[in-house]
């Protein structure tokens, strides 16, 4: 098939399988690339669509596509959702017998399967089939894996160099959501694919906040914070065994469906964690890192990390673990130097300690950090944010600031000076005018810069360099000594005078208000078409089966609940719906669009008797007598009828009086949710009913 003709197959062939009418940042770049058989390296981040990028060429290509993964025990999960988009994909593992692996092979040989999923121990399985003649693509998924420099490094992926030798011809593509420049070019190096076209996507995530709490009493923090989001799943990352059953145990003491996953578990329980979370089951997992990487759970709307991570790189995947659907949702870590201590005991002895333990002190730069976090997380993946996020902590607190351009040239300008080949030590000691040995055998007391910080304290001058680095105008390079190298942004501070501002160092010492009055206000679950069509998919989900996610995601529902649509031409117009899912769910969800469109259609027609009883001039006793309600039930009625614009004196039932002490109660209690507050602030003086009116009064003017 011509790459011309392919090109004509794309946008029908993402409709028609996957329910998508475009293609997200670089995904129809990278397809095509792969379509014309290109090597490929792929970066991007968790919930960005790295799968289209090798499922959708599986469907255009002749042969088979080899998608090599690390996650045996999700497998199944991931052909589960191939095959719920009518694609026929198989997986090739060590829990298969002998009949079950050779039904496969012959599968494979008669073109019956277009995707296979293989993990590296079980390559060998394969290797009848490991030809030209079958396969036409290998996509190799969490490619970080192979790199020593990489987060989670194993060592059964650095085998995998011995494809691109054996099938020269077929194109490899590498995927993966977090790499360094130094785990990127290892990757390359280790495939044997020197020409790959790298695409690095952003990183960044907009709909997930991003918050770092100090880790004062956070047991009690984590429980405030679950039981706020009774209806949504979520991850709590642990460092130790004891801590995810610790966490695990209390809140199931406060009713939420939580368990905890580690590797003290068998094979078969943490399988059984992993697939009641997937299934809605069970609503969060108190995990070690172990847990969570592969899983395609698109609704998980909170990640938590009790402990902090290890590396930014881990840090950043775990998060991206949330919101996949792209929907709002909330990463939390909990910051304490406890942490550090026991991570740094963690890698004594290893064979990287050194690139470890830098990668740690960045992880601790972060969560010290007074600048925008997600500043700080692009600029360490290579990415430069121009403005704040205004989706952080710091952000929706921040800390004062005070200009700082000339302490940011005289450090920028002594890195340069030391030609980007000293690590933070050196160039802090440099610019303090130290008379050591290191500096003197060097000759560094000759330079420009030397000594123009001696007035300035070594800590002082670690503060503003961590926040030089977040700010992205330099970086460490841990594959070259951990040594600081300038960005090109940097020139604009030294050449062009560009502003900077600074925090004093004292501002680390100040504890910083938790952000975010919306992370403290419990989500309630209403009666709302979004809830009734959850309830739906849970139940097609379980008759199937199957993950609910795998039916529809959320973001698909909210877009159903919004559009509503009543047609089939109007239902596939939908982001997420196929032609598969149409034919199989889409009588199912109008029926269920029209079934609550009736609904409150009868409840608005109970409004509109009791307006038109009002204007009859009837009072709210005779109106309740009249139909058989509660007089509380046609004040509720009156308050929404008025919040519409309907034609009500609402000082027939609440005097303004009451209304102006309701405003004044709003103002001192902080707009609370709910009745409760206001009826104790007037030590229940007030009516419930009379206060219902008064808000509704206010909120209207």
């Amino acid at each position: 098939m011509s790459v011309t003709t392919y090109q004509e197959q794309l946008y029908p062939t993402l409709k028609k399988y996957f329910g998508y009418d475009t293609f997200r940042a670089q995904q129809e770049e990278i397809i095509t690339s792969v379509l014309q058989k290109k090597d490929c390296l792929v970066i991007m981040p968790t919930g960005g669509g790295k799968s289209i990028c090798f499922q959708l060429p599986a469907l255009l290509f002749e042969g088979l596509t080899l998608v090599i993964s690390p996650l045996i025990a999700l497998m199944k999960d991931q052909v589960d959702g191939l095959k719920a988009n009518g694609i026929e994909a198989d997986f090739f593992n060590s829990s298969q017998d002998n009949i079950q692996q050779q039904e496969i092979l012959d599968k494979v040989v008669n073109k019956q399967i277009k995707l296979l999923y293989v993990a590296p121990e079980s390559l060998s399985g394969l290797n009848d089939i490991l030809k030209e003649t079958y396969i036409s693509c290998i996509a190799i998924d969490e490619a970080h894996c192979i790199s020593s420099w990489g987060h989670d490094f194993r060592p059964s992926y650095q085998q995998l160099g011995f494809l691109k030798r054996s099938l020269p011809q077929t194109p490899i593509i590498a995927l993966t959501a977090t790499a360094d420049k130094a785990t990127r070019q290892d990757i390359i190096d280790q495939l044997n694919i020197p020409q790959a076209k790298q695409f690095l996507s952003s990183f960044d995530r907009k709909n997930i906040t991003l918050e770092v709490r100090p880790a004062e009493d956070r047991v009690t923090q984590i429980l405030k914070f679950v039981e706020k989001r009774s209806s949504e799943s979520g991850i709590i990352y642990c460092l130790s065994r004891k801590g995810t059953e610790n966490i695990a145990e209390k809140l199931q003491n406060k009713g939420i469906k939580a368990t905890a996953y580690h590797a003290g578990l068998t094979f078969e329980q943490r399988a059984k964690v992993q697939e009641d979370f997937i299934f809605d089951k069970t609503q969060v997992v108190c995990a070690t890192v172990a847990f969570g990487m592969g899983i395609d759970k698109s609704n998980v709307r909170y990640v938590i990390h009790y402990n902090m991570p290890k590396n930014i790189e881990g840090y950043y995947q775990e998060i991206g673990r949330a919101g996949r659907d792209g929907l709002d949702s909330y990463a939390l870590l909990f910051h304490t130097y406890a942490d550090v201590i026991q991570l740094r005991k963690f890698t004594q002895g290893a064979a990287n300690e050194e690139i470890q333990n830098a990668k740690l002190d960045r992880m601790k730069e972060f969560a010290e950090a007074t600048d925008c976090r997600r500043k700080i997380l692009l600029g360490y993946f290579g990415e430069y944010l121009e403005k704040n996020c205004g989706n952080c902590d710091v952000c929706k607190n921040p800390p004062e600031f005070f200009e700082g351009t000339v302490l940011a040239q005289k450090l920028l300008s002594c890195i340069a000076r030391l030609k980007n080949k000293e690590a933070a030590g050196t160039v802090i000691e440099v610019l303090r005018g130290a008379q050591n040995a290191n500096i003197i055998s060097k000759n560094y007391q000759h330079i420009k810069t030397f000594g123009i910080g001696n007035n300035i304290s070594f800590r002082d001058w670690q503060h503003y360099l961590t926040q030089l680095i977040n700010q992205g105008y330099c970086e460490i390079a841990f594959h070259k000594q951990n040594t600081l190298q300038l960005t090109e942004v940097a020139k604009k501070v030294l050449f062009e005078n560009q502003k900077v501002l600074l925090t004093k160092p004292t501002a680390l010492k100040e504890k910083r208000e938790s952000i975010a009055k919306s992370s403290s206000k419990k989500i309630k679950t209403k009666e709302t078409l979004f809830e009734n069509l959850r309830k739906l998919r849970y139940t097609i989900a379980k008759e199937e089966d199957i993950p609910a996610y795998l039916v529809f995601n959320d973001a698909t529902l909210k877009e159903i609940e919004r559009e509503r649509p009543l047609t089939d031409e109007d239902f596939m117009n939908i982001s997420g719906v196929g032609q598969r899912k149409l034919e199989v769910y889409g009588d199912l969800f109008m029926a269920e669009i029209k079934k609550f469109n009736q609904t409150k259609k009868k409840k608005a027609n109970t409004h509109k008797v009791t307006f038109d009883l009002y204007k009859e001039g009837l009072s709210i006793e005779e109106i309740a007598e009249k139909r058989n309600l509660t007089s509380t039930t046609i004040y509720s009625h009156i308050a929404k009828l008025y919040s519409e614009g309907k034609n009500i004196n609402i000082n027939d039932f609440v005097e303004q009086a009451i209304i102006d002490q309701i405003e004044s109660a709003k103002k001192e209690l902080k707009s609370p949710d709910g009745l409760k507050p206001y009826f104790e602030y007037f030590d229940e003086k007030i009516p419930y009913f009379k206060i219902r009116l008064a808000l509704s009064a206010l909120e209207k003017n």
